[in-house]
């Protein structure tokens, strides 16, 4: 079997995995108190809840097979197949909560996933670099820092659904670079211990773990789960591919006549997003 192909078996078991943790998470969220919370407060309250650990040793096991999907595979092609997780989520959360999923939320969900696959197939990410050199990253904190700042601005602003979106968008945008600087330290491993430890990005990692857990919790938090989870979802390999890209020098060869279908199924992908969250907003009424 081909180093592509494995990696997009595990990037599917830790969309999986994933799903299942973050689906866990959220409901300890909302229950772990009613009080309003900060989200260091909240992350704080969240440790010392045992429902909370056991959706994060699940979606630990989905990182893991992330992690080792990048070490075969191209970020632009793991971190897009990481939306299918959207539709592992929504029948797991819809049974927890006692709730039919939709037609349309089926329907949508499967768009998404479809599109992505589109993007996967068409797109034929190909590999670049394992590791960005610094003037790089300078670059993209000063242009995606800012960016984030605001969002965390408009979500104290606004709460309920547009809240949660805003989080998620920090949140979802966290994990990305948490992917493109995992494959930078997976590309060490093979150099031993001391090396990994020499590595700078593994010290940015735990950073943007800390801070992804944070506010993915409270985007979690803040709204229903289709509120949240599929602007993180989308958020998380949008910012990844694009980093991919920039950082690492991965390229997309669609050819001249693949443009047109990539573009289209980015725009399925956004409406599919948009819908799911109005959605939720609205039977939250």
């Amino acid at each position: 079997m081909a180093r592509a192909d494995i990696a997009v078996l595990l990037a599917l078991g830790a969309a999986f995995f994933i799903a299942i943790g973050d689906v866990i998470q959220q409901r300890s969220a909302h229950a772990v108190t009613e009080e309003p919370a900060g989200h260091l407060a909240l992350l704080l309250q969240l440790l010392r809840d045992p429902r909370w650990w056991l959706g994060g040793f699940v979606a630990v096991a989905g990182f893991g097979l992330q992690a080792a999907a990048l070490g075969l595979g191209s970020v632009l092609m793991v971190q897009a197949l990481l939306v299918t997780s959207l539709l592992f989520a929504l029948p797991v959360n819809a049974r927890l909560t006692h709730r039919r999923v939709t037609r349309w939320e089926w329907l949508w969900a499967v768009l998404l996933a479809g599109a992505v696959a589109v993007i996967v197939t068409v797109g034929n990410p190909t590999e670049g670099q394992e590791r960005g050199d610094w003037r790089t990253w300078a670059l993209v904190a000063a242009v995606l820092g800012p960016a984030l700042l605001l969002c965390l601005i408009g979500a104290r602003i606004w709460s309920g659904t547009v809240g949660a979106v805003l989080l998620a968008l920090v949140a979802g945008s966290l994990w990305g670079v948490f992917a493109v600087l995992t494959k930078g330290v997976v590309e060490r491993l093979d150099e031993g211990l001391w090396a990994v430890l020499e590595t700078p990005e593994l010290y940015a990692l735990g950073l943007v773990l800390v801070a992804g857990t944070a506010y993915q919790q409270a985007a979690f938090r803040s709204g229903a789960l289709t509120a949240s989870l599929p602007t993180m979802t989308v958020a998380e390999p949008v910012v990844a591919s694009v980093l991919g890209i920039v950082v690492l020098g991965e390229t997309m060869r669609p050819g001249e006549a693949g443009w047109f279908t990539l573009t289209a199924a980015a725009a399925v992908m956004v409406a599919a997003t948009a819908a799911l969250a109005r959605g939720e907003a609205a039977s939250s009424r």
